[in-house]
């Protein structure tokens, strides 16, 4: 018996930034909406709990280890809601180092994490050590992966996920202008030529040197746009992951190329 779709909503938001206290609090309400909405899952923007576009220095400053003290904070939050969260952060690594990372919490526990692998300009490789080549994992009876940002842009990215048996991918994101295309092209690509739901949370408004495109997106593995925000203004979009992909996977020949 297949369980029944996954519920998830992206949290299209402006961002609040260095102001880690009051976008947990602007995050537990979210959640509660999402709950409301009976979601199994909500996805954030990328680097949510801290802001994108926050220079070197405050970067530094608010980045903390995967099991740090935002962690103990939206942990408290899946605990009451019953909704798990997907949320971006800066991660700081043993080496000292800083990943801009994603964080996937369940009732209270980590089930899944991912490290940009692909860093945008300057604005990521000044900051950010980049991540490793994404895996999936299990959530709720299912196989999911997860992105950030500029990484579902490439093929590759969604597609070692999809072999590796991802039925959905959660991407935080901070796409700005004029890199619409994205939201409206790419993102229903991804999800149609491999197969798998694509559930992309942007942010709208401004921040920085940043004007952010918003028009966050849930598409199904049939490439059907389940669900889309406008390009400016908060949203919270919820969506069953339904449809059926093409049979890209099956039919692909890895031995010619």
């Amino acid at each position: 018996m297949n369980p029944r779709p996954l519920r998830v909503a992206v949290w299209q938001c402006a961002s609040s930034p260095g102001d880690v206290a009051g976008n947990l609090a602007r995050l537990a309400d979210a959640a509660s909406r999402a709950a409301e909405a009976g979601a199994d899952v909500l996805v954030t923007p990328e680097m949510f709990v801290t802001g994108y576009d926050i220079g070197a220095s405050l970067t530094a400053e608010l980045a903390e280890p995967a099991d740090g003290p935002i962690f103990e904070a939206v942990a408290g939050i899946t605990r009451r809601t019953g909704v798990a969260v997907a949320y971006g952060y800066p991660e700081l690594l043993p080496d000292g180092r800083i990943a801009n990372a994603a964080q996937l919490v369940d009732h209270g526990r980590s089930v899944g994490a991912h490290r940009k692998a692909h860093l945008f300009g300057g604005l990521d490789s000044d900051r950010f050590a980049p991540g490793e080549r994404p895996t999936a994992f299990d959530f709720r009876g299912r196989r999911v992966g997860m992105l950030i940002c500029y990484d579902v842009e490439f093929p590759e990215a969604v597609r070692s996920l999809a072999v590796d048996g991802a039925h959905a991918v959660l991407v935080p994101t901070a796409n700005m202008v004029p890199y619409e295309l994205v939201s409206t092209v790419l993102v229903r690509a991804r999800a149609y030529e491999n197969g798998v739901a694509v559930a992309y949370a942007n942010y709208c408004g401004a921040e920085g040197d940043q004007v952010y495109a918003g028009l966050s997106t849930i598409c199904g593995p049939d490439g059907a746009v389940l669900a889309l925000a406008a390009a400016d203004g908060e949203d919270l979009l919820v969506a069953d992951l339904v449809g059926e992909g093409q049979p890209y996977l099956r039919d692909r020949r890895p031995d010619l190329y």
